[in-house]
């Protein structure tokens, strides 16, 4: 039988028991119960497999090489590439020796080459 409020009735007293409990019948007790552990072993079985898989992990990297070593003997490489050379977009020129640059002029010496100013 389902309890409820009887509206026709004054408020209990202090000292009076209400009609409807406040946890609630026993089935539902046993149901919030029922949850609330089957929460927290959910939880530590999340914490469990988290760790599992952390330590496998740790275990994998210690056993692994820890850098990948080469297949072949590493060749001389050229010393100079050319992007636009290895495309086909200029041609491979030999190379030339880089110019020299003469020194900069300087306005109180006045070219190398000029004849000195007469007086």
């Amino acid at each position: 039988m389902p309890r409820s409020f009887d509206l026709s009735r004054s408020a209990p007293r202090i000292g009076e028991a209400s009609d409807v409990p406040l946890a609630g019948t026993r089935a539902q007790s046993v149901q919030r119960l029922q949850i609330g552990i089957g929460g927290v072993v959910l939880m530590v079985l999340l914490v469990g497999l988290a760790s599992l898989i952390q330590d496998r992990t740790r275990e994998v990297d210690a056993a692994s090489v820890p850098g990948a070593a080469p297949t072949t003997e590493p060749t001389v490489a050229p010393t100079q590439q050319d992007p636009l050379v290895d495309a086909g977009v200029v041609p491979d020129l030999p190379n030339a020796p880089a110019p020299t640059q003469s020194p900069a002029v300087v306005p109180e010496q006045g070219p190398q080459d000029a004849p000195p100013p007469q007086q």
